[in-house]
């Protein structure tokens, strides 16, 4: 079986939410990816629903390329329990860490979710600026650790 890095991760061992680098990839003319684990709650014990999951993905989307450089995606899990944010370059996990959270206590002052239109999603009418606060306060109200 490939080696895929989220496999290996001990989901019963770690505690959210938490900052997790999970990758650094280098591309053959020196490109630098790294991947990041924004685990919103902890594994097999709680989980975002998928309106709530969609709706913080527009508004991540848009907030954190104001506090993070080079963002290449925030995407969501197919477990439900976090996102992945890929950027290019070097960054520390604390740095991700204060760039996620400023995003996100940026993105719960929204009135409406962004894109929230048939012409710029594709599923628009599964969006609720209500779930994204919820979620959005309950994990900024717990903070993020840094998971080494």
């Amino acid at each position: 079986m490939e080696d895929v890095e989220s496999f290996s991760l001990d989901h019963t061992k770690v505690s959210a939410p938490y900052v997790r680098k999970c990758a650094s990839l280098y591309g053959k003319k020196g490109d630098i990816v790294e991947k990041y684990d924004i685990r919103f709650f902890t594994p097999n014990s709680e989980f975002l629903t998928t309106t709530a999951m969609h709706s913080v993905e527009h508004l991540m989307a848009v907030e954190i390329r104001r506090y993070l450089d080079d963002v290449i995606d925030f995407s969501p899990m197919g477990c439900r329990t976090g996102y992945y944010l890929s950027v290019f370059g070097n960054h520390s996990v604390s740095d991700i860490r204060k760039a996620v959270s400023n995003a996100l206590t940026a993105a719960k002052e929204y009135k409406e979710v962004p894109a929230a239109n048939a012409k710029q999603c594709g599923n628009y009418r599964d969006l609720s600026m209500e779930e994204a606060k919820k979620v959005i306060e309950k994990v900024l109200s717990q903070g993020f650790n840094l998971y080494e």
